[in-house]
């Protein structure tokens, strides 16, 4: 795991309950700027997610590092995406497919107090990620 996504999971870590971790979350997603309106198109829309998620992803040619940006319209989705995006950000295609994001939100007991709906968008989400990264090693 990379130094960022170990300091924006810290707080969620060391809450002490789900209401604690779930005011973590939103306060994380407050730490990702805001996309600016023109660039929330349909076609960097995330499918599969309730709430609209959008994501800017590319490989950065000269170092062969993922750059994600992204941006929500709920809160919360907000700040599971910030810490999506401090998971793969800066990371290597390789580096990329062989992380689990799913055990990493087991991890910091996310998952089993979000909604459904939640949890379908944050698959969907990582499956951009993971889907760019495949086409990238092909």
């Amino acid at each position: 795991m990379t130094n960022t996504f170990k300091n924006v999971v810290k707080p969620i870590q060391q809450a002490q309950s789900w209401q604690q971790k779930y005011r973590e979350i939103m306060l994380l997603g407050k730490t990702l700027p805001a996309l600016a309106d023109v660039l929330k198109t349909d076609d960097v829309l995330v499918p599969g997610c309730e709430s609209k998620v959008w994501m800017f992803m590319e490989f950065d040619d000269s170092e062969n590092r993922l750059v994600v940006i992204g941006d929500s319209d709920t809160r919360i989705v907000k700040g599971l995406l910030a810490i999506i995006l401090a998971l793969y950000n800066g990371l290597t295609p390789e580096e990329v497919v062989n992380i689990n994001a799913y055990d990493e939100f087991e991890k910091l007991g996310l998952i089993k107090h979000l909604s459904a709906s939640r949890g379908n968008g944050i698959k969907a989400m990582v499956e951009a990620i993971q889907s760019m990264a495949t086409n990238k090693l092909n």
